[in-house]
């Protein structure tokens, strides 16, 4: 991190360390080789084949391009249960390759899959009811657990495993996000927890034509938080403050000035890019970008940054010459109402996660399976040649925005509950051209 000028600061013994933001970042950790760990639908990953989550297996038709009708590769699927749910949860993406099928719509795709687990429901309910009849927390005060969590701690073990994925202890984790009790009323968590996570029921994909289906070598994907350095503050007179309208007081004290900050309407493309590819840059591995009802990461000027960022109606220009009035730059501001409802349950869809430019380069290996990563500076050499040049070859996107059923409704078409489901979600992908 470059150091801070004393002068920006509001004390000179002020902590300029690191801040962590609200966002999650999956990155690549080793080849999965570890048959059960290929099977397990709680192991996230990037590449290789899927481990699926519903009772019957989804039909194959799900990872076809819809413009080349050719099978898809799948880049990633992540564990990913809702917090305090007794579902089961993993996000599954496929993604073309194919070069006649880049810049076009629906040439990647998002599933989810949902699992009813009736011994980690049993004991969500227990939970829950200790909870209410004890009055512990307040429902409005409770801190957001970590989706990723399976015991519900803020950024530990997230992407369901972590980093027990390598580590010689066993798994101590159920499914959903719920803490222990802390007066240790269930001193049998870990074995318990052991259990059920020993019993999720992986479908095999023998005699299966997931089988067949190309694929890239599987990887691990652990996910760290995201740190940024901490932003210096002017020195002001006494009684002075600054205050951000755009600050979100839901997020704690985690940092979001990132995260919040308008859009101007005089950005172009390079400027959009260079936000981005500076953000980016505290943490050049990262493959997926995760913030459940977060915001989205633009990467370029485009039709999807005027849709989610739209500009907001301009006041009228004042006609006399003999008034002199200074015009605010217009300021873009996150809106996701473009975005479609799910179309079963008809809740509103919040952004889940990003694909990032460097997964591309982690799946992208010669025939040999030799690894051809490029460095941060040549990735952003390339990047910036293609959209300069507006040329794709191949896997070639930007950023892929996947947005997800708020409700997580696990429903059939006519509206029933059902115990499992497979639904396919919204994905905006940002080109860069």
């Amino acid at each position: 991190m470059p150091p801070i000028d004393d002068d920006w600061s509001d004390s000179d013994e002020e902590d300029v360390s690191e801040v962590e933001t609200s966002v999650l970042l999956g990155t690549p950790d080793g080849t999965i080789t570890a048959a059960g760990d290929l099977g397990d639908a709680a192991v996230s990953r990037i590449g290789g084949h899927p481990a699926f989550l519903p009772a019957n297996e989804p039909p194959f038709s799900s990872s076809r391009c819809v413009i080349c009708s050719k099978p898809m590769e799948l880049l990633v699927q992540m564990w990913c249960p809702f917090e305090n749910s007794p579902m089961d949860r993993a996000l599954y993406v496929w993604g073309c390759a194919v070069p006649e099928c880049q810049a076009k719509e629906r040439s990647v795709r998002a599933w989810r899959g949902l699992r009813y687990n009736d011994a980690y429901a049993a004991k969500l309910e227990k939970k829950m009811a200790k909870q209410k009849e004890k009055a512990i927390i307040p429902e409005k005060s409770k801190p957001k657990a970590n989706p990723f969590s399976a015991m519900g701690t803020l950024n530990q073990t997230p992407f369901g495993l972590g980093a027990q994925i390598f580590g010689d202890a066993a798994p101590a984790a159920s499914s959903a996000g719920v803490e222990a009790e802390d007066d240790g009323a269930e001193s049998d968590t870990t074995s318990s927890d052991e259990e059920l996570l020993t019993a999720l029921a992986s479908t095999t994909l023998e005699e299966s034509p997931w089988r067949s289906a190309p694929s890239y070598p599987p990887l691990y994907l652990s996910t760290c938080s995201e740190y940024l350095p901490a932003q210096p503050k002017l020195k002001l007179p006494p009684g002075v403050q600054v205050v951000d309208p755009l600050d979100d007081p839901g997020k704690g004290d985690k940092d979001v000035s990132w995260i919040s900050e308008a859009y101007e309407n005089s950005l172009d493309v390079d400027q959009v890019f260079e936000r981005f590819t500076k953000r980016v840059a505290y943490e050049g591995d990262q493959c997926v970008r995760y913030e459940l009802e977060g915001t989205p990461l633009p990467y370029a000027s485009d039709s999807v940054l005027d849709s989610l960022f739209p500009l907001p109606p301009t006041p009228p220009v004042p006609v006399t010459k003999a008034v002199f009035t200074v015009m605010p730059p217009t300021k873009r501001t996150y809106d996701p109402s473009s975005i479609p409802p799910c179309p079963v349950c008809k809740s509103k869809r919040v952004f889940e996660c990003q694909l990032m430019p460097n997964l591309i380069n982690v799946l992208r290996r010669d025939a040999d399976g030799k690894d051809k990563r490029l460095t941060d500076e040549e990735r952003r050499t390339l990047v910036e040649q293609e959209l300069k040049r507006g040329k794709s070859r191949g896997m070639e996107w930007g950023t892929c925005l996947i947005f997800s059923c708020s409700r997580d409704c696990s429903l059939t078409d006519d509206g029933k509950e059902a115990r499992d489901s497979w639904r396919e979600e919204t994905v905006l992908i940002q080109w860069g051209v």
